[in-house]
C-alpha cells in the first residue's frame, strides 16, 4: 500500500462439496498465505465455505450451522493478519437463507452482503434455496456476540488509505442490466469484489472477460472477480476457476482456466479517484453505509506490468488500427480546414526528419480525400548551417516519390545578412544563432503560402510542446498543426505504419531511413558531415518524456509516483539516477514553457491527451513548478 497502490489477491481453493470443516481449514491456510505475500484485499469464491453446488443440501440445518461455525473460525484466524478477506457462505436470517459475502478483518466481521439477483434459469435454480438480498438492511448478531450490518449497500472504507473503498456484488449481479456495482461506484467504491461461481460453457470465458474489463472501465474502478473451480460438483456443470483482476478497463491479471490457485496484482485506487475527479460526469451520490477498517501501510514491489510506451498499443493488430485511426483524424481535420478556407495550396517545410515527414503524409492523404492534385502541396526544403546530406536527400526523395511540388530555398545567405543586421557574430553558436534559422524558415513558409493562396501546415508534435522544444514564432507557429497532439513515440509508429502499408518500395526505403535518423533540429554545423546536434542528448530520451507526460496530464500523478512507476517500467533500460535526472528536466521545462502552448495554432486532438489552450489543457503561463520539483529533490 504505497502511492495509491493496494496489493490484492483472487483465490480459488479446491474445495469439497458440503465439507465445511475441510473447506474452512483450506480457506484459513490460504488466508495466511496471501497475507504473508503482502495482499491487503483477498477475495474467495461465492459460497466457498460450503461449495456452490450443494443443491438441496442448502436446506439442511446441519450445513447452515456448520458454515456459520467455520465463518467464526475464519474470523479468529484473521486476527493479526493485515488484510481484509471476503468469503462466501449461506447465512440464515429470520428464517430466510441468503447467499452472502462476509467481509472479515482483524478478528471481526465487518458486514454481510447478500446477493441481489438470484439466477433461476437454465442450469441455475438459486431461488429454490435462497432469498433475494435487495432491500435487506438490518443488524445481525453473530455467535460471538458481535453485531454486524447486513445490506447490499455496504462500502468497506480503509481509514489508513482513504482511496480504498470496497463494495461487493455476487456472481449474477454483474451479468444483469443494472449491476449493484453501478450504485456502489457512484457512492464512492473504488474496488468491487465479486464472489462468483460461474460455470464454463464454450465461449463464456471471453464474454466474461469482456464484461469485467468493460465494467471496471465504465465505473472507473478496480474489479476483483473470483470464481469457483475444481472441487465443485461436476454432476451437471464444470467450473473453471476463471479469476480476473481488472482496473479502469484493463486486465491486470488473469488465471488460467481449470487451474485452481491464487493470482495477485496491484490496483491503483488513487488513479481511479483521480480519474473520477477529472470526469465531471461521474456524479457521486451518498446512499451507502460506510464501514471503517484499518490496514497497515508498508512498501511492496509492484508486480503489475507497466508499459514503457503508454501512448502506443503493444499488440500489433491494435497498434495498426490505432495508427490508421490517427491518420484519418489528422487528415479529416486538415481536409475540413482546407475546405472551409478555400485554400488552393498547402505549404509545408520538409527537413527529412520524423515530424515533417508525418505532416507531409497526412497532407497527402487529406488532398487525396479532397481529390485535389498533389502538385498543390508545396513541399519546401530550406538547407541551413546544420543540414546534412542524409536528411536533405531523404527529404528530396520523399517529395518526388509522393508527387508533390518541390521548392528549395537556401536560408544561409539571408540568415547571415540577418546576423549582420542585428550585430551577431556568426561564429557564436548560441540560441540566437539557432533560433534565427528557425524563424527564417517560418517566414519563408508563411510568405510562400501568402503568394500561392496557401496554408502553412505545422509539423511540431505533442512531446515538443510539453518540453517547449520549439522556437517561439518559429517552428512553433503555423496555420494548422496536424501533429499537435501526437507524441514523439507515436510519430515513429505512424511513419513506420505508412512505410509498411504504402505499397511503394522506394518510398518505404526512404521512410525507414528517416526512422533510423537521429532526431535533430539541425541548427548547428555538422560534425564530419554527420548530425552534430541530437535532441535527445540535450533534452533527454523521448520515451522517458512521453512516459512522464502521459502520467502528468492523463492521470495527474505526483512526481514521486511517476518516478516509482518509471523505475518499474524502465528497469534494465535506464538507471534510477538517469530517470530522476530527466524527470526533473521534464518538470522544469514543462512549467517554464507554458507560454508557447498558450498561443498554439489549431490542430486536431487524436488521443486522450491534448495541450490545446482551447481544449484539454488550460494552465497559467506563469504558474510555479516549485512544489513539484521540491518533491523530487526530497526523494
Amino acid at each position: 500500500m504505497k502511492l495509491g497502490f493496494v496489493k490484492v489477491a483472487a483465490v480459488t481453493p479446491k474445495i469439497k462439496v458440503a465439507d465445511t470443516t475441510y473447506n474452512g481449514e483450506l480457506i484459513r491456510g490460504l488466508m495466511k498465505e496471501t497475507a504473508d505475500a503482502g495482499a491487503k484485499v483477498v477475495v474467495f469464491p461465492e459460497l466457498c465455505i460450503t461449495g456452490y453446488t450443494c443443491g438441496d443440501l442448502f436446506l439442511q440445518e446441519r450445513l447452515i450451522v456448520s458454515a456459520k461455525k467455520e465463518l467464526m473460525s475464519i474470523v479468529k484466524m484473521s486476527e493479526g493478519l493485515d488484510a481484509i478477506f471476503f468469503v462466501g457462505l449461506p447465512y440464515e436470517i429470520n428464517g430466510k437463507l441468503y447467499n452472502v459475502a462476509a467481509a472479515v478483518c482483524n478478528g471481526e466481521v465487518l458486514g454481510l452482503v447478500p446477493k441481489t439477483y438470484l439466477p433461476n434459469y437454465s442450469e441455475f435454480y438459486e431461488a429454490r434455496h435462497f432469498t433475494v438480498g435487495e432491500g435487506l438492511d438490518i443488524d445481525e448478531m453473530l455467535p460471538n456476540g458481535q453485531i454486524v450490518p447486513v445490506s447490499t449497500d455496504l462500502i468497506f472504507y480503509c481509514s489508513s488509505m482513504p482511496q480504498l473503498k470496497i463494495a461487493v456484488e455476487i456472481c449474477e449481479d454483474m451479468w444483469t442490466p443494472l449491476p449493484p456495482s453501478i450504485s456502489h461506484a457512484l457512492s464512492g467504491a473504488t474496488v468491487i469484489a465479486n464472489l462468483s461461481a460461474s460455470n464454463e460453457t464454450a465461449g463464456k470465458s471471453e464474454y466474461r472477460r469482456q464484461l469485467i474489463a468493460a465494467q471496471s472501465g465504465r465505473l472507473t474502478c478496480g474489479y476483483i472477480y473470483v470464481s469457483a473451480g475444481e472441487g465443485e460438483s461436476t454432476q451437471d456443470m464444470v467450473f473453471g476457476g476463471h479469476n480476473i483482476i481488472a482496473e479502469g478497463g484493463a486486465i491486470l491479471a488473469e488465471s488460467k482456466k481449470y487451474e485452481n490457485g491464487i493470482i495477485y496484482s496491484e490496483i491503483d485506487v488513487a488513479k481511479m479517484e483521480g480519474e473520477r475527479r477529472r470526469k465531471n460526469t461521474f456524479n457521486v451520490k451518498d446512499d451507502h453505509v460506510f464501514v471503517p477498517f484499518s490496514l497497515g501501510l508498508r512498501d511492496f514491489a509492484i508486480s503489475r506490468y507497466i508499459s514503457q510506451s503508454p501512448f502506443v498499443p503493444e499488440d500489433e493488430e491494435a497498434r495498426k488500427n490505432r495508427c490508421e485511426d490517427i491518420f484519418y483524424i489528422q487528415s479529416m481535420g486538415l481536409k475540413k480546414r482546407i475546405e472551409h478556407t478555400n485554400t488552393a495550396t498547402a505549404v509545408i517545410g520538409i527537413s527529412g526528419g520524423l515530424d515533417s515527414t508525418l505532416a507531409l503524409l497526412v497532407t497527402v492523404r487529406a488532398f487525396d480525400m479532397l481529390q485535389k492534385d498533389r502538385k498543390d502541396i508545396v513541399a519546401v526544403t530550406m538547407p541551413g548551417f546544420g543540414t546534412t546530406d542524409r536528411t536533405y536527400d531523404n527529404a528530396v526523395s520523399m517529395i518526388k516519390n509522393l508527387g508533390v511540388s518541390f521548392v528549395e530555398v537556401d536560408i544561409k545567405k539571408s540568415v547571415l545578412q540577418h546576423f549582420e543586421d542585428i550585430g551577431h557574430d556568426k561564429e557564436t553558436h548560441d540560441v540566437t544563432y539557432e533560433n534565427s534559422q528557425a524563424r527564417e524558415r517560418t517566414q519563408i513558409l508563411m510568405d510562400i503560402a501568402n503568394r500561392r493562396n496557401g496554408m502553412v501546415i505545422g509539423t511540431g508534435d505533442l512531446s515538443e510542446l510539453a518540453l517547449g522544444w520549439a522556437t517561439y514564432n518559429g517552428d512553433h507557429m503555423s496555420m494548422y498543426g496536424v501533429n499537435a497532439s501526437v507524441p514523439k513515440t507515436l510519430v515513429r509508429h505512424l511513419v513506420n505504419y505508412y512505410a509498411d502499408t504504402c505499397g511503394d518500395e522506394t518510398l518505404c526505403a526512404v521512410l525507414k531511413d528517416v526512422l533510423d535518423t537521429p532526431v535533430s533540429p539541425e541548427l548547428l554545423p555538422p560534425d564530419s558531415g554527420k548530425i552534430a546536434q541530437k535532441t535527445e542528448d540535450l533534452v533527454g530520451p523521448y520515451e522517458l518524456h512521453d512516459f512522464f507526460l502521459y502520467y502528468v496530464l492523463r492521470h495527474g500523478f505526483a512526481p514521486k509516483k511517476i518516478y516509482e512507476i518509471a523505475k518499474v517500467a524502465f528497469a534494465g533500460t535506464y538507471e534510477n539516477e538517469t530517470i530522476l535526472h530527466w524527470l526533473k528536466v521534464f518538470y522544469r521545462r514543462f512549467f517554464s514553457q507554458q507560454f508557447k502552448r498558450s498561443c498554439l495554432p489549431d490542430g486536431p486532438k487524436v488521443g486522450s491527451i491534448s495541450m490545446s489552450p482551447r481544449g484539454d489543457w488550460r494552465m497559467p503561463s506563469d504558474a510555479s513548478g516549485r512544489i513539484w520539483l521540491d518533491e523530487l529533490e526530497n526523494l
